[in-house]
Formats: C-alpha cells, sequence, structure tokens
C-alpha cells in the first residue's frame, strides 16, 4: 500500500508540470492572468494561442528541418553504427583493444567547443544540413551498448550462416539485427530523441534561419521572446496576455509528436537496455 501511495504521488509530481501547460496553452489568456494556485483544468477554453502558432512559418519551417534531422540521422546513425558494432564485436579482429580504448577514451575527453568549430569549418559544413547530422554520426555510449549485444549472439549462428556462403554484410542485416530487435528499437529512440531535442550544434553551426531546427524555433520563443511577428493579428492591449499563452502551445507542439512516439517502442525499451548485460 504504502509503495503505492508512493509511486502514485511520484506519478502526479511528474506528470503534473507537462499538465500545468497544456492547461495553460488552452486557457484564455485574461483568466490565465488572474488565475493563482494550482491549475487544474483551462481558465475560459481557447485555441487563440494554437491558431497564431501554426500560422507563423518559422514553426513549420522548424518542424520540417527536425523530421528532415530525425530521419536522415537517425537511419545515419543506426548504420554507421551497427557496422562497427559488428566488426569490433567479432572474435579474431585485430587491434580491438587499442580500437576500443580510443573509442572510450572519447567519453572522458573531447577536442573542445573551439576546435570542433574550426574542423566544421573546414570541412564546408558551416550553414548546411549536415552540421546537424555528421558531427553526432555515432555515439560512444550507444556503440558499446550494440557491440556487447552482438557479442552476446552465439557464434554458432554465425558459423552457420558462412558455410552456406553468407558474407559479413548477409550475416549482420540477415541475422544481428533481426536478432537484436529491440536493442534496435531503444537505439533507434536514443538517437531520434537525440536528434529532436539538438539544439546546441543548431546554435553553433547554423546561421540560416530556413535550416532551423524546431528546438532553436522554440528557443527563440521562450527566451528572447520573438512573438512579435506571431501576434500581428492581435490588438495591442491583449499583446503582453496572448503572449504567455503562445509559449505554452508553442511547448506543447514542440514536445507531444516525441511523446506520441514513446509508447510505440516501449515495450521494447527494458528488454533493449537490459540485452547483453547480464553474462551467463
Amino acid at each position: 500500500m504504502s509503495n503505492a501511495l508512493l509511486m502514485s504521488i511520484l506519478v502526479i509530481v511528474t506528470l503534473y508540470p507537462f499538465l500545468y501547460v497544456l492547461f495553460a496553452s488552452l486557457s484564455n489568456p485574461a483568466d490565465l492572468i488572474q488565475h493563482r494556485g494550482l491549475l487544474l483544468f483551462p481558465t475560459g477554453f481557447s485555441l487563440e494561442s494554437y491558431k497564431l502558432v501554426f500560422e507563423n512559418p518559422m514553426i513549420s519551417i522548424g518542424y520540417v528541418n527536425t523530421i528532415l534531422y530525425v530521419i536522415i540521422g537517425t537511419a545515419l546513425n543506426l548504420t554507421l553504427t551497427s557496422f562497427a558494432a559488428y566488426a569490433l564485436s567479432r572474435k579474431g579482429v585485430r587491434f580491438v583493444g587499442p580500437i576500443m580504448f580510443g573509442i572510450v577514451f572519447t567519453m572522458f575527453f573531447s577536442g573542445g567547443l573551439i576546435p570542433t568549430y574550426l574542423n566544421m569549418k573546414n570541412l564546408g559544413l558551416l550553414d548546411t544540413r549536415w552540421a546537424m547530422i555528421l558531427p553526432s554520426a555515432i555515439s560512444t555510449w550507444n556503440l558499446l551498448v550494440m557491440r556487447t549485444a552482438f557479442a552476446e549472439i552465439p557464434v554458432a549462428l554465425e558459423e552457420s550462416a558462412r558455410i552456406d556462403g553468407a558474407n559479413d554484410f548477409r550475416i549482420l542485416f540477415r541475422i544481428f539485427i533481426p536478432v537484436s530487435l529491440p536493442m534496435m528499437a531503444v537505439m533507434t529512440l536514443f538517437y531520434g530523441v537525440a536528434h529532436w531535442n539538438s539544439y546546441m550544434d543548431a546554435l553553433i553551426y547554423l546561421r540560416d534561419r530556413n535550416l532551423y531546427p524546431l528546438q532553436l524555433v522554440l528557443q527563440e520563443i521562450l527566451i528572447t521572446n520573438s512573438t512579435d511577428s506571431m501576434m500581428s493579428t492581435v490588438a495591442d492591449v491583449d499583446k503582453g496576455l496572448v503572449q504567455e499563452t503562445i509559449k505554452y502551445a508553442t511547448i506543447i507542439v514542440a514536445t507531444v509528436p516525441i511523446m506520441l512516439l514513446y509508447p510505440f517502442l516501449q515495450r521494447y525499451f527494458v528488454k533493449g537496455v537490459m540485452l547483453g548485460s547480464i553474462k551467463e
């Protein structure tokens, strides 16, 4: 009983901030400003803020760019991480120890922001979509997780495939990846969420507003208060009120898509994370 009560309290504490933002985004701006205390339902239902948000051209540009970054970036992430994990998990591969040391070393020490920026500049990647994809092509942590999972696959499966004439590519795509689908689902979630929330790379490497991801557009609206272009049709006396609900509506618009994706991958989550963590 005590555990159930504790978990219920944790659920409420965790869920309420999201509900507050949702209810505030659906509230009448004037009623919301006058409200005091907990917000348990919208105060005067209104969709005006969502209408203004979707009329903002930067929201649609940010959405399209973010979807491109998520799809292309995640596909590249999974491909390169699978190749590297497969190669490093095979027995008999030379210099695996030094290579793994070099890979793990990058988790503790990096080149720093300025050298990385200069490297991106010399490669001609500044102000291009590739600046949002290539620098994060492989996550060291995800590579280690995938390598551990591949190493747990019985060697007999690989040997039988080789007897039948399969090469490494066929073994990877026909045996290793299908056997490791829960882990691949988790990798898709990890990489996809990372691309969806990508903000710092865009802030550093992008100047062209047409390349901005949704998170950078969200930053402009929430932090720099760049909502004037969204309120051209709002009366001057109402702009201060509507500005707050626009921020809440923008947060919901940017958050809901990734929240809708999670339930479809949640059933793989625990199994995928635990895959390869227990040695027999």
